[in-house]
């Protein structure tokens, strides 16, 4: 079945690269898709900016195809799911489609409850990304701070084009813990993205509504 791309920029064109034959439409901003357009797809990606969700969502909603988003800075609706089952849909929502990441969260975890035995920690997340990038801090330092739990403080800075560092410092007076990713190529995102939109199409085992990657990612290990 085919995917369509709904804003292939820096991600997205790898994406579209990435996919080949699989490749369904790419859509733009000067070439907004319709919602039969979307519907001719066996799932959608969506890769632009959050203040771009708006004009598309609705749209999307009504197809009732499966969608992989990977906007950040966008404040979902509180009965998404429920709109997303009403239209027997399956979405994946992330801030990060790197497939690493998940390997970072169960790490964060881990510091997160090590951490309990320790005197007096402290944690910094900070995070860099290139310099067009409108939200900072980034959708993924704050998906970090969410999977450390803890009183975190979060720094951005935006250089060059860099494709996204992100680090977690714990500090205690007589000792530092310190855990980085680096994303060393853009196209891991389209492969993380590709691979979340093929399991809502063809993992039967994935219900309708809402899921974030993580908990895609979740799923799918526990049935290997």
């Amino acid at each position: 079945m085919k995917i369509s791309v709904i804003g292939p920029g820096k991600t997205g064109g790898h994406v579209v690269k990435l996919l080949g034959d699989d490749l369904g439409d790419a859509f733009d901003e000067s070439n907004p898709p319709t919602v039969e357009e979307i519907k001719a797809s066996g799932c959608c990606y969506h890769i632009r900016s959050g203040d771009a969700v708006p004009d598309i969502i609705d749209d999307v909603i009504e197809s009732g195809v499966p969608a992989a988003w990977g906007s950040t800075g966008y404040d979902w609706p509180e009965d998404l799911d429920e709109k997303v089952k009403a239209h027997k849909s399956k979405w994946v929502i992330a801030t990060n489609f790197s497939l690493g990441m998940n390997i970072i969260r169960k790490s964060i975890e881990a510091i997160s409850a090590g951490s309990e035995i320790l005197k007096d920690p402290e944690f910094h997340i900070h995070e860099v990304h290139h310099v067009h990038k409108k939200d900072a801090p980034s959708g993924t330092a704050l998906s970090w701070k969410e999977w450390l739990n803890k009183e975190a403080e979060v720094t951005s800075a935006r250089e060059g084009d860099v494709k996204g560092i992100h680090e977690l410092t714990l500090k205690t007076e007589t000792e530092e813990i310190t855990l980085k990713h680096k994303a060393l190529d853009r196209a891991l995102f389209g492969e993380g993205a590709i691979w979340a939109a093929k399991q809502l199409i063809n993992n039967s085992s994935i219900g309708t509504g809402i899921c974030t990657f993580g908990q895609l990612f979740d799923q799918v290990m526990e049935e290997q």
